[in-house]
């Protein structure tokens, strides 16, 4: 552990655990291992980190949650290990922001700069892209994969993949258009959020079958980079898209 670490009052660290430098854990924290946490987290009070993963299958293998740089994951936030029924690892990225009561379960993967909101809640072997924002109490069913720059309303129930900068609401959720605020708040052009949009209608608003749209919008990818992550959430997706 970096001497630079903080730990407060009554929290508990156990074997197999590696805090980065300038880390702060606040009181009453509990972190199991394998755990390794990278430099600059702040993980408030009452969090549960890295304790055995939420599955009936598991049966004592030293599997690993890895956690990047840069995190807030505020109080009462649980974060399980992996499963060897999966890739064994659960990952959270960096600099992401991890509200109050949120749950992300075994071999989930987070990327980098999420928001989470207030009991978001992330069911095992889910995936989320960069930049994707969860509302408060959003729930999301296991195996799903929501692209970069989505983002999901609250009380949203998610149980097929999300592509990328789509924003999708409701129980079950379904699409309501594309992130646009997100994407101007993140440098986008013009030019590109209109060319995001128009891929959105392809695979939307034109009664297209999936397949015939993303021959589309791999045609268009070629001259339009910002489609990739759209195309490749598509392309990616085996429990179908929210529709």
């Amino acid at each position: 552990m970096d001497p630079s670490v903080e730990i407060g009052p009554y929290s508990i660290i156990g074997e197999g655990v590696e805090i980065g430098a300038d880390t702060v854990i606040g009181a009453h924290v509990v972190i199991n291992g394998p755990t390794r946490i990278g430099a600059k987290n702040h993980i408030y009070q009452f969090s549960s980190i890295g304790d055995d993963p939420q599955d009936k299958k598991y049966a004592g293998e030293p599997t690993t949650l890895v956690i990047g740089d840069g995190n807030t994951i505020r109080e009462y936030c649980t974060i399980s290990r992996g499963t060897v029924q999966d890739r064994g690892e659960t990952t959270l990225g960096s600099d992401n922001w991890i509200m109050a009561y949120v749950h992300i379960a075994h071999d989930c993967v987070v990327g980098d700069h999420c928001i989470l909101a207030n009991n978001a809640t992330l069911a095992g072997h889910v995936r989320l892209g960069d930049w994707v924002i969860l509302g408060g109490f959003a729930g999301i069913h296991q195996f799903c994969k929501i692209g970069a720059h989505a983002f999901l309303g609250m009380y949203s129930g998610v149980t097929r993949d999300v592509p990328a900068y789509t924003m999708v609401s409701g129980h079950p959720a379904e699409p309501k258009g594309i992130n646009s605020e997100g994407l101007k708040r993140r440098g986008f052009t013009s030019d590109e959020q209109r060319n995001i949009k128009n891929a959105y209608r392809i695979v939307y608003r034109q009664g297209r079958k999936l397949a015939d749209a993303i021959e589309e919008i791999a045609g268009l990818a070629e001259s339009r980079p910002e489609l990739l992550p759209l195309l490749d959430s598509l392309r990616s997706s085996e429990r179908g898209i929210a529709r």
